[in-house]
């Protein structure tokens, strides 16, 4: 209440004072940092700890089999629980939601780097994926709640996407600084104070979003879960490993893929009849939506089998040190942090579908090129360059992928919408390293068994040193493997250029957001 100068009569309903956009804009910019902050720990988690384990198996006395778990723990519940992660932050809150999954990942981490034993290890990871599958689909949707419509969202969904995109490259690197100047047991350790600097963070300066009381839709919950998690299991078990040894025909695979194909055949019936769905099958209904769900599984396909062969490559053929085999990656790393920044000017300017599309027929290109590496190969022109084209390509479709997957959902029903986001790349990457993992090592073991079978039988002996990691055999065949799997991934990526093509209709002039069926 303000009161007249000449009358001194109080003046109801006065406008209160402007707020300041110099502390609105501080305020918006510490959110951004935390949101996005968030959304890159979670995302390099996948791929950090894949640096560090020759150590863990050493330190921890893993088997073979055991070893799977520390990567398969995390995926399998990080995209088994996101649906009820999604949908637990549109009825309870995304800040509680991102703050809970944040500081239970964290507490997961301490545990992990203090773990003696490999079921310790095993039980953090799976911890781990839990706690992010809370935080992941709160993290993108808070973008919407937080962010008024318009330049400052594009902006903030550009930042989000490029911690998605370069997760990975981020990942890869540091976990080759901290396993060679730490231990291994700082990649789990580095999340510590990291997530405890976000959880405090997010209490201050992201607002809580407002709260939908809905049912939990109980059957859907675990028809999902137990679908998405089998089948994440089921495709990371079946891979084909090192040893050339197919797990596909196995009782345990089989069993983990049909019953992912029966809990996901009753997920969908139960949705389609439930007055309140965990997972709206509406949303499946927008063109460019349902695009984005089949750009995503691609995408993911090509990053991960991308970042774990060629790490492969460039340490076993080229016999970079794991520092060295990171650091390789930086071109990546800078490369789409540009790229990403110039492409969310230009969609303010043209639209998403312009960069989305331009990126997408670079891809294949950048992909195939980067599949010619070999033995004789130098850096700059084998890996840095086609790096830096796939960086282009992956800057301008990130952003306004992202953009296309939140325009048109409600607030209700962002977080379930931004959970089948982490789930699309979940599932991409499970698929990806499951089936092109298949084939690229079957080609390595008939490679191998080919070159010696050519070994007159007098020198067969001297020559099966030759075929061991490090040795020219090996390292030939190893490069017809890398080869074999950097072509599906390009073929992959023709996949999401027709898909573009045909789906993607997003315009310059469309909303950010608009109410949608509830």
């Amino acid at each position: 209440m303000a009161a007249d100068t000449t009358t001194n009569t109080p003046i109801l309903n006065a406008p209160a004072p402007p707020t300041r956009a110099p502390a609105q804009s501080r305020r918006l910019g510490l959110a951004l940092l935390v949101i996005s902050i968030a959304q890159l720990m979670l995302v390099l988690d996948e791929l950090i700890v894949n640096t560090a384990l020759p150590h863990i198996q050493q330190a921890l006395h893993f088997s073979g089999t055991g070893l799977e778990w520390v990567v398969t723990g995390y995926a399998v519940t990080f995209g088994g629980l996101l649906m009820l992660g999604g949908r637990a932050g549109d009825i309870l809150g995304r800040r509680r939601m991102l703050t809970a999954g944040i500081l239970g990942f964290s507490l997961a981490s301490l545990a992990g780097g203090l773990a003696t034993t490999s079921w310790l290890l095993i039980t953090a990871r799976v911890l781990q994926g839990a706690g992010a599958a809370a935080a992941a689909p709160a993290a993108l949707s808070l973008i919407t709640v937080t962010f008024p419509e318009g330049k400052l969202r594009t902006r903030a969904l550009g930042v989000y996407a490029a911690m998605t995109g370069m997760g990975g490259g981020v990942g890869v690197v540091a976990g080759g600084l901290l396993t060679t100047y730490a231990s291994w047991r700082w990649v789990f350790f580095v999340n510590v104070p990291l997530g405890l600097a976000l959880a405090v963070g997010a209490r201050y300066v992201l607002p809580e979003s407002q709260r939908y009381p809905r049912r939990w839709d109980l059957p859907g919950a675990v028809t999902g879960t137990a679908g998405f998690a089998l089948l994440i299991y089921g495709l990371t078990r079946g891979a084909t490993g090192p040893d050339g040894i197919s797990h596909w025909g196995d009782t345990a695979t089989i069993a983990a893929l049909a019953g992912a194909g029966a809990a996901l055949a009753l997920f969908v019936a139960i949705e389609a009849r439930s007055a309140q769905p965990l997972l709206p099958l509406w949303i499946f209904a927008d063109r460019n939506r349902a695009g984005v769900y089949l750009i995503l599984p691609c995408l993911a396909s090509v990053f991960f089998a991308m970042f774990f062969f060629l790490t492969l490559f460039t340490q076993v053929v080229w016999g970079y040190s794991p520092l060295r085999g990171g650091l390789a990656y930086l071109p990546f790393i800078g490369g789409f942090i540009a790229i990403a920044g110039i492409t969310t000017q230009v969609v303010r300017r043209v639209g998403a579908r312009v960069p989305m599309t331009t990126g997408a027929a670079l891809a294949p290109a950048a992909i195939f090129w980067l599949s010619r590496v070999n033995e004789h190969s130098h850096y700059v022109t084998g890996v840095m360059l086609p790096l830096l084209v796939f960086a282009i390509t992956a800057g301008l479709i990130f952003v306004p992928l992202t953009m296309a997957l939140v325009a048109g959902i409600s607030d209700e029903h962002a977080g379930i919408a931004s959970s089948m986001f982490n789930a699309g790349q979940q599932v991409g990457g499970a698929v990806g390293l499951a089936v092109i993992g298949s084939v690229a090592w079957t080609i390595v073991s008939n490679h191998v068994r080919h070159a010696l079978a050519r070994v007159p039988a007098g020198h067969a002996a001297a020559a099966t040193h030759t075929a061991a990691p490090g040795g020219p055999i090996y390292d030939h065949a190893l490069t017809a493997g890398v080869h074999a799997a950097l072509m599906i991934g390009a073929a992959a990526t023709v996949v999401a250029l027709i898909v573009t093509l045909v789906a993607i209709r997003v315009r310059r002039d469309d909303p950010q957001a608009s109410p949608l069926p509830a």
